[in-house]
């Protein structure tokens, strides 16, 4: 009798499985960054800026068996008018699950109208929705980061960088609150360049991998819940 029991618990163990299994489902994310050279990484290793380490901080976060696809559209110099081109010269998709935007620090420095900003900011912000899948809250706007504390920043206007880009921010935060839209502050990213070298990249202008680390942080939460939802 007890090698019957036995031989039970031996088939039991290969054959016997519970209906309540949770069978895994690979999933597929598709994250699309959009920017200037604060998006595409300037000065810092090709998977130092934050779209990468973000990238990278997902995957830790779900199944080995999910993939993450990233696709950064940005480049350095780029104004708004620029992202909007360059974004028309993409043959894009409208299943992307996550859309980050983060611009405008070129308009300040090209001394471009601020009008240019107004018109051209709204319009980029309902083009990431779109791609997006048409779902707001798939959406995180980033504000500028502040390079006034930087060498770069320095000798090109200090005090009156700080003021120009809080302008430029207060906008984009005006715009997010009263369009309902994910913000993440980053005007600070930077400010202390002067103090934490470690801030700054070797351009001496550019936020650094641990910069853009500080700034995954704050990106990490929203980001997963978005995914999550």
């Amino acid at each position: 009798m007890k090698k019957f029991y036995l031989l039970l618990i031996i088939i039991c163990s290969y054959s016997c499985t519970s209906d309540d299994t949770e069978q895994v489902i690979p999933k597929t994310y598709n994250i699309l960054s959009l920017g200037d050279s604060y998006t595409k990484g300037q000065g810092v290793c090709d998977t130092c800026g934050y779209p990468v380490q973000l990238k990278d901080s997902l995957v830790t976060k779900f199944s080995i068996q999910d993939t993450f696809n990233l696709k950064v559209i940005a480049e350095t110099g780029w104004n708004t008018s620029n992202l909007i081109n360059g974004i028309s010269s993409e043959n894009l998709t409208n299943d992307y699950d996550l859309v980050t935007l983060l611009i405008g620090v070129n308009n300040q420095f090209q001394n471009r109208p601020f009008s240019w900003f107004e018109e051209d900011f709204p319009e980029l912000v309902n083009t990431a929705t779109a791609l997006a899948k048409g779902d707001k809250n798939n959406v995180i706007i980033i504000s500028i980061p502040d390079y006034a504390n930087t060498g770069f920043g320095q000798a090109f206007g200090g005090a009156t960088i700080t003021d120009e880009i809080t302008v430029y921010n207060a906008f984009i935060e005006s715009f997010c609150n009263e369009n309902n839209y994910n913000l993440i502050d980053a005007q600070d990213l930077i400010f202390e360049g002067l103090t934490n070298p470690e801030l700054i990249a070797p351009d001496n202008l550019h936020p650094s991998e641990f910069a853009y680390s500080q700034l995954v942080t704050q990106l990490l939460p929203l980001a997963y819940e978005m995914l999550m939802e």
